[in-house]
């Protein structure tokens, strides 16, 4: 019998599209511009491509789903707001390529006043911006900084016929994350999806793990079940560590061996329509962990488990970390793999030989989402529509002064945490984490 299949939740509609880039034209200046290209198809090898993803900033504002497009937003156009130029249409490349959307398809599906072929472009986007002051554009992007000063350079070469080139480039990178930060209703519907689907993948690799398998075999279930229920793919490279290889935080070879007595971790999410799915699981390899193995992830769980209770309106991400991180010190000191007074232990920062990194992370169109973390200097407050990772971990180097049941381990639990106005929301708790459910699911009948 085929697995199940999840039902899909709704795309974001033209109205969400069109209003978020009202919102971005409402906080700019006036007589300005921006100006924003979609991604480009990257050579593989040869005459290969990597398969296209589009620029989530572009997605974030149209929707579009096609490379070589550029965005130009004009706040007071009457004519209107919104131009989009496109790839035009050719019966003879699309026979080997795919149909194209052109001008008519992006007027009839997209929330585009007015769209151009890229023929034309220089051309038509040297008449649309002349006259504004401020240009917006991503200034860390060598493609966008150049297409501006292609630009600027055709309208000071109209300078004699009353042209005028915008005076000022500006970041839009500062308006348009914070935008992004905080999700809508629909964005979180589909976040929510991309975690239902990533947790039946990591149940999926669960039920399949045993030793004589290799960690590509695990990293083959999950990205298997990520396809089946419709999602584009990983939303980043699988990692599956087995033995110490854990210890590696961006481990992505996935050749290993699986072996009997081990654990294996498993960070992997899928990415559905742009939207990422984060999840990390650890579990032993033949199903039944170990004393030494269950007393570090008893740990690791508890300081997540009170993590993710913190998560409410008002809460920072610092004020977790150190949570976290208080949590995680005790245990280490209870095990005998720290000593001495628990407060010069975090001062002095001894727990970080075992725990490199922080609890959190902002998650959306991109896995590390984009968003600021502080805000006048100090960690920002939590606010309902927020996305974050909570994702303590431990990782015990296999040195000699370790006891030896516990070298080599390395142990990460992550979900996916929506901040909603009464707390929070789990988008990923369709995976156990738990060692009794664990086991349970692991049992070979």
């Amino acid at each position: 019998m085929s697995p199940e299949l999840l039902p899909r939740p709704a795309a974001i509609g033209r109205d969400e599209y069109r209003q978020r880039c009202q919102t971005l034209m409402a906080a700019l200046p006036s007589q300005s511009a921006v100006l924003l290209p979609a991604a480009s198809l990257t050579t593989r090898s040869n005459d290969s491509d990597y398969p296209f993803r589009q620029r989530s900033d572009f997605h974030y504002l149209t929707g579009f789903p096609e490379p070589d497009a550029l965005l130009l937003l004009l706040p007071g156009r009457e004519a209107g707001e919104s131009v989009l130029f496109c790839q035009e249409r050719n019966p003879a490349i699309e026979a080997w390529t795919g149909i194209r959307l052109g001008i008519e398809g992006a007027l009839a599906h997209f929330a585009i006043d007015e769209a151009f072929e890229n023929p034309v472009r220089v051309e038509h986007l040297a008449e649309l911006i002349d006259g504004r002051e401020t240009l917006y554009l991503l200034l860390d992007d060598a493609e966008s900084l150049a297409l501006a000063d292609e630009v600027r350079s055709e309208l000071k070469g109209r300078a004699r016929r009353g042209a005028v080139a915008p005076q000022a480039l500006a970041d839009l990178a500062p308006l348009l994350h914070e935008q992004r930060l905080v999700k809508s209703e629909a964005e979180l519907a589909l976040l929510r999806h991309a975690g239902d689907v990533s947790a039946k993948a990591h149940v999926r690799a669960m039920r399949t793990a045993r030793p004589g398998l290799n960690e590509y075999h695990l990293q083959a279930e999950l990205e298997h079940e990520f396809l089946w229920q419709g999602a584009q793919g990983p939303a980043y490279d699988s990692i599956v560590g087995g033995g110490a290889n854990a210890c590696v935080l961006h481990y992505i070879e996935n050749r290993a061996p699986l072996e009997d007595g081990e654990l294996v971790l498993i960070d992997a999410g899928a990415e559905f329509d742009l939207y990422a799915g984060d999840i990390t699981r650890t579990f032993p390899v033949s199903g039944r962990f170990s004393s030494a193995q269950r007393q570090l992830y008893d740990i690791v769980l508890a300081a997540q488990e009170r993590a993710i209770e913190a998560v409410t309106p008002g809460a920072t991400l610092a004020a977790i970390h150190q949570g976290v991180v208080r949590d995680l010190s005790r245990g280490l000191l209870e095990l005998g793999l720290l000593d001495g007074d628990l407060e010069a232990v975090i001062s002095e920062e001894r727990y970080k030989r075992f725990y490199l990194h922080s609890t959190s992370h902002w998650l959306g169109l991109d896995v590390h989402d984009v968003g600021s973390y502080r805000r006048d200097g100090e960690p920002r407050p939590l606010v309902p529509g927020m996305v974050l990772t909570v994702e303590p971990g431990l990782y015990i180097p296999d040195d000699e002064d370790i006891p030896a049941p516990f070298r080599g381990i390395g142990i990460r639990i992550e979900d996916d945490v929506a901040v909603t106005a009464e707390g929070h929301e789990v988008l990923t708790d369709g995976v156990p984490k738990r060692v009794a459910d664990i086991e349970a699911l692991m049992a070979k009948e």
